[in-house]
């Protein structure tokens, strides 16, 4: 009882969404003996439901896709999961055994009428009955709590993550990210190697927003930010932060990958929208600005992915532009003060 009670209370004492998931992953590897649990988040694309893997722990040892770099995961149709497409259609828990004899639990977490996550838990043999009370309890708890974070956390429309949720999670990567020995602090970001893996911060904005609205309607208009919701999840991958920071803008923060593979990833999410067909609408695309985050301020290191967006969007839109570039070509000009910056 004490071991279970310490372990609700480390549940419950999380804030963030990765912290939960490896606290439930520890539980239910030490209270029931399972010798592999994942946590999986959901996401509907082109009117089908994917997964997408998000914690696990094997072996004993806790692997979260978000802090390994390594993992490259944009996700994979429901479908491939016969047994899970099951357990949703029935609303309930579902219990397998696979071909090693090992056996899978699958339990789907329903927020607000849609199955948001789901954990997948396999044990060498069946469950017994205390073991799957002691499974359904912890289950309970992990599935209350994390509604209430996706409360705080999410914007209401989208289920992107929130202004709020972006201004912690930006301040903790730049505070963890080094400066360059080589260069001063204003100039850290304008060195890149084409091997060197970095972090970005890209803002995306929809182009002509404002008239989807004024021509089709409020309702379109949430349609279309519902899709385009949809397209950032697909396109990006499960360790990488997408947030709604208001209206028809979005921004993202990109995590482990170079310059030549953010700017592949980007592109292809702004050929994903200019590619659908929105209902009623028709065709709608973006305008994107990135860059690196350095060592320089979240202020500054904002401000420069802000300028390349408004660069794209005065030059034509539907394109992205990259704020180093824009700098060496001219087309931008920068000077920087302390933690203040002047664009020109």
């Amino acid at each position: 009882m004490d071991i279970l009670l310490s372990h609700l209370v480390e549940i419950t004492g999380h804030r963030d969404h990765t912290l939960l998931d490896v606290s439930v992953l520890s539980a239910l590897h030490q209270l029931v003996g399972a010798d592999e649990v994942r946590t999986y988040e959901t996401f509907r694309f082109r009117d089908e439901l994917f997964l997408r893997q998000r914690a696990m722990i094997k072996a004993g040892k806790v692997i979260s896709i978000e802090e390994n770099a390594q993992i490259d995961q944009i996700g994979e149709p429901i479908r491939n999961y016969p047994s899970l497409v099951a357990c949703i259609e029935k609303r309930t828990v579902y219990q397998e055994e696979i071909a090693d004899g090992r056996h899978i639990l699958w339990f789907p977490v329903w927020i607000s009428d849609k199955v948001g996550s789901c954990l997948r838990i396999s044990h060498p043999k069946a469950f017994s009955l205390q073991e799957m009370d002691t499974i359904e309890g912890v289950f309970s708890v992990y599935r209350n709590y994390q509604s209430l974070l996706d409360y705080s956390e999410r914007d209401s429309l989208t289920g992107l993550l929130n202004r709020k949720t972006f201004d912690e999670n930006f301040s903790r990567m730049v505070a963890t990210t080094p400066a360059p020995d080589d260069a001063p602090p204003h100039q850290a970001n304008r060195r890149h190697n084409a091997d060197t893996k970095e972090q970005w911060l890209a803002v995306i904005d929809i182009d002509h927003f404002k008239r989807v609205n004024d021509q089709f309607g409020h309702l379109y208009g949430d349609e279309v930010l519902i899709l385009i919701a949809n397209i950032l999840r697909s396109s990006f991958r499960a360790q990488d932060r997408i947030f709604r920071f208001g209206g028809e803008e979005f921004v993202i923060l990109l995590r482990s990958v170079t310059l030549e593979g953010a700017r592949m990833i980007f592109e292809r999410f702004r050929v994903q929208v200019e590619q659908h067909v929105f209902p009623q609408v028709g065709k709608v695309t973006i305008s994107l600005g990135f860059t690196s985050i350095s060592s320089d301020t979240p202020v500054v290191i904002l401000g420069h992915a802000d300028q390349a967006l408004y660069y794209a969007k005065s030059s034509g839109r539907n394109r992205i532009c990259y704020y180093d570039e824009l700098v060496e070509s001219g087309l931008l000009h920068s000077e920087v003060s302390n933690d203040s910056v002047e664009f020109f």
